[in-house]
Order: C-alpha cells, then sequence, then structure tokens
C-alpha cells in the first residue's frame, strides 16, 4: 500500500500488523488504535486533495493539538504535499508573513480565527480544525474513505518548519522525506524504543521536537503514546506509574520537581526522560536524579538538522553536555575555517542525512549556512572535552566583544547559576561608548533577599576583569520562547539603552 521511499511507509512499517492495538490514549479515556489513526490520515489526504492539494503544495497548520492534527500531519505526507505547521500562539500578522512566504494551497485554522486567517490567506482554501477535532476538515474528510498515497522519493519536501527568527526574517527550512525518516529511526534506535514503550507526549506537535522526535519516533517503534493537549503535571504525573518515556523541556521538570507527587515510586516503572530544545541546568539534573532515580538524558538538536547529538544511553549521561554525535551525524568545531584543537571554542558544523535541504526561497541564506560539500554551520558555539562529551556554550549571535576581548556568556551564567539564591540567568553584550560592548547578568532569584552585589562581589574573585558583568540586573523571570529558550534579542533590545551617554 505504501512506497518504501516514503515517509509514511516507514511510520508505518512497525505497526502494519497490528491495527487493533492502541496508538494514542486520550485524556478522557478514549483510544485511538493504530488502523485507526492511519485510516484517519488517509481520509484527511483524500480531503486535502479534494481540496486542491497538489504533490509539492505545501498545506499550512495552525491548530490545536488534537489527534485529528497528527493525522493532518500524516495526511498532508499521504497526498505528496508539504506539511507546515505553526505555532497557535502566532498573531494573525505574524501568520501573514508565512503565507506570504510559503504560499500554501490549503490553510487549516481554529474556526475563532476563520475570519482573520481567510484575509491573509490569498488565493489558499481555508479550512478549520477546533480543539476538539471537528471542523470543516473534519467535515470534507468524513466524506472519503480510503486514498492511494502519493509517491514520493527521499529527497522530495515533506515539511517546512520556520525558524524562530530571532535574527531576523524567520526561515522556512525545508526537510525531506529522508531527512526526517532517517533521523528518527536512529533516535529510535539509540534510545531504544520499541512496541512496549509507553510514552507521554505533553510537548506541542508545531515544532521539530514533538512533531519529528516524539510522533515520529514512537510511530516508528509501534509504542503507544500519551496524547496530552499541552504540559499538565497532574496528567503527566497520572500517566507516569504506566508509562515508560517522557520527553520534554527542561521548564517540564523544573515545574515537576516542584510537586511533591513526584516520588521515585512514581517514576518507578519509567526508563527514559529525554529534555531538549533549550539547556538543562546543572541543578535540575542533580535534583532529578534525587527525586526520580533517573538521570536526565539531554540532546541537541535545530529545526535544520533535526537531532544532531545526543548523551549515551547507556554510560554517563553528563551534565552540563549534550553528549556524543548521533550515528550517521558527523560534527566538527570551527574557527576562521580551521577546525579547533580539542578543548577549543568554535563554531559547531555537522553534516548527514539529518540535514535540511536549505531555506525555502533564500538561496543567497542556504549558501551562507550550508556548505556546498553538506556542512551546515549551526551558529552554535561549543567545546569537545576530552572524552568526547560536546557542550553547547552559547551562540555565535551572543558572543561578546568587549574592549577587543571575547566573553562567552555560558561561562559566566554557570558561574552565576551556582551561587546560593539564584534560580538561573542569562549574560548578554548591550553598547557601551567606551567598551564597545558591556557584560550585563539578567538574574532570576529564587529566594527573597538576593543582592546584587553579592553576585558582583562573587564573581570578582572567579571571573577576569573584562569579563566581570558591568550591572547585575535581578528580574521576576527571562522572556522565553515557547519551547523554554531563553531569548536574548528581547532581552538585548531591552537594555539597548543601558549605558548611552
Amino acid at each position: 500500500m505504501y512506497d518504501q521511499n516514503h515517509l509514511i511507509s516507514r511510520l508505518h512499517a512497525a505497526s502494519a500488523g497490528r491495527p487493533d492495538d492502541p496508538f494514542a490514549q486520550i485524556p478522557g479515556g478514549d483510544t485511538v488504535s493504530f488502523g485507526a489513526l492511519f485510516a484517519g490520515a488517509e481520509r484527511m489526504a483524500a480531503a486535502l486533495t479534494q481540496s486542491g492539494v497538489c504533490p509539492g503544495d505545501r498545506v499550512a497548520v495552525q491548530v490545536a493539538k488534537t489527534i485529528e492534527a497528527v493525522q493532518l500531519y500524516l495526511g498532508t505526507v499521504m497526498a505528496g504535499a508539504v506539511f507546515l505547521p505553526l505555532n497557535t500562539a502566532y498573531t494573525a500578522p505574524e501568520v501573514a508573513y508565512f503565507l506570504g512566504d510559503a504560499t500554501p494551497a490549503v490553510v487549516v485554522c481554529d474556526p475563532a480565527r476563520l475570519s482573520e486567517t481567510q484575509a491573509i490567506a490569498g488565493s489558499a482554501q481555508v479550512l478549520t480544525l477546533d480543539a476538539g477535532g471537528h471542523g470543516t476538515l473534519r467535515d470534507l474528510a468524513d466524506t472519503h474513505d480510503g486514498f492511494d498515497v502519493v509517491a514520493r522519493d527521499g529527497d522530495d519536501l515533506a515539511a517546512i518548519l520556520y525558524t524562530s527568527g530571532t535574527t531576523g526574517r524567520s526561515k522556512g527550512a525545508m526537510l525531506s522525506h529522508a531527512n526526517l525518516a532517517s533521523n528518527s529511526e536512529v533516535l529510535r534506535d539509540y534510545w531504544r524504543f520499541t512496541a512496549d514503550d509507553v510514552l507521554i507526549h505533553a510537548l506541542p506537535i508545531f515544532h521539530t521536537h514533538g512533531l519529528f522526535v516524539a510522533t515520529n519516533v514512537a510511530l516508528l517503534a509501534g509504542a503507544q503514546v500519551v496524547l496530552l493537549p499541552g504540559f499538565d503535571p497532574d496528567a503527566i504525573l497520572k500517566a507516569m506509574p504506566k508509562a515508560t518515556a517522557l520527553m520534554g523541556v527542561p521548564t517540564f521538570y523544573t515545574r515537576l520537581l516542584a510537586d511533591p507527587r513526584l516520588t521515585r515510586e512514581r517514576a518507578a516503572n519509567m526508563r527514559l526522560f529525554v529534555s531538549g530544545s533549550a539547556p538543562l541546568l546543572v541543578d535540575t539534573h542533580e535534583q532529578w536524579e534525587a527525586r526520580t532515580g533517573h538521570r536526565i538524558l539531554e540532546r541537541y538538536g535545530m529545526t535544520e538538522t533535526n537531532m544532531n547529538t545526543s548523551n549515551p544511553y547507556d554510560g554517563e549521561r553528563r551534565a552540563g553536555t549534550v553528549g556524543f554525535p548521533l550515528p550517521s551525524v558527523q560534527v566538527r568545531v570551527m574557527a576562521d575555517d580551521t577546525e579547533v584543537a580539542q578543548g577549543g571554542i568554535g563554531v559547531l558544523e555537522v553534516r548527514g542525512s539529518n540535514v535540511f535541504q536549505g531555506y525555502w526561497q533564500m538561496p543567497e541564506k542556504t549558501a551562507e549556512e550550508l556548505r556546498p560539500d553538506g556542512w551546515f554551520i549551526t551558529g552554535d558555539l561549543a567545546q569537545v572535552d576530552g572524552d568526547g562529551y560536546i557542550s553547547i556554550v552559547g551562540r555565535q549571535k551572543d558572543l561578546i566583544i568587549t574592549g577587543g576581548f571575547n566573553v562567552y556568556p555560558k561561562e559566566i551564567e554557570s558561574l552565576i547559576d551556582d551561587l546560593p539564591g539564584v534560580l538561573e540567568s542569562a549574560v548578554i553584550g548591550v553598547p557601551h561608548p567606551d567598551f564597545g560592548e558591556a557584560v550585563v547578568a539578567v538574574v532570576v532569584a529564587n529566594s527573597a533577599g538576593l543582592e546584587t552585589d553579592f553576585i558582583t562581589a562573587e564573581l570578582a574573585v572567579q571571573l577576569a576583569k573584562f569579563k566581570q558583568p558591568k550591572q547585575v540586573i535581578i528580574v521576576d523571570e527571562l522572556a522565553r520562547n515557547t519551547m523554554g529558550k531563553v531569548q536574548k534579542k528581547a532581552l538585548r533590545e531591552a537594555y539597548d539603552g543601558l549605558f548611552a551617554a
């Protein structure tokens, strides 16, 4: 039924002989079998085709996380089209940019946003799907039964994911069938997922982590998922005794640690906790292990590459690092087009079947970041220790040059985060009339009474003068995106005039 070059054939293979086995447990008690999942996806594919979607067309989707939304993803790929998920928090002006850039044939939105979406959709047909899985798309899909999957080659596009746009216009990363299938197959094997697993799926599905890691890995293993609409500590803790794995962002783990119901006994059936999308504090690692007896496995990926590295399943999961290159992924640390010596800091580059096809309609940007020989310049500053563990020490754009000296924010953040009374910190560079840039530390306290003078004094004995913050600012929280990443661009903008004359 499914072409072997097709992403869908690989996602379907593990459950092909088990149509009645459960795939998703839905809050409220409903269970969706593998057979029902793929039958619903076929109906979605037929509905999209009837709506004018042809192979290679984009299908833009801004809807709540439901089993129907998962079927829409699978159905889009079945139809030979390109899935374009959009963050549900995006406003109409933000969505207008993506639709204008990607020119989708169909846009699927929540019924509450129908009018505003129609106003910006151009020539695209607009269909709806709500948080209950109902809408005009579902109505149309329910009139169909079965679909002949459109053949695709490995290099054909399966999805476009837009980057967060922290350094300018958002860029559409083009991901092929082979990119997605190969990376998820590596993760399935590396993290030992099988049909016996039950994954707590609380991540959004408009992002690589929830869509292409959690969903694809579960399908490739023929595993079950507990499909939660979002992060819900009650639901996660309720599911944990009968589940085996959780994939999350650091915020998941810090919030669960704040709940006294998280105990070693509750986590006894679990075998794996994965964290990514943002750095995990060493303190969170240590607290989680003390409470549950489990060591969180931290990994590293990007929109353009899916997952690149992972701490080992067996062996030491080293806090503060993202582990080793995944099988089939090559990495190198470069400075001025030369690979740096072990322990040196440089820009991380990666190459492998996971690396994207380029940026949609941006050939110049693609040429800047994707070398002709396949190496992708991540823009992340990295360091490899003597045991081969990779640490991400910051973004190249976050590097601070003060008085002609390079300052790596991660070094200072690590010291601040270890101080008593500190929850977390972000170190940024802001314009300074004498130094070009000044080092500024923005700090979140976890207890009352934390003083900036205390932080300054502690850093003075641990850092060279040029690395010491010119100012320490205590705030209630740091600006973050949906996946928990600190938005340093927003912080730099907020404090841009701090040292103005």
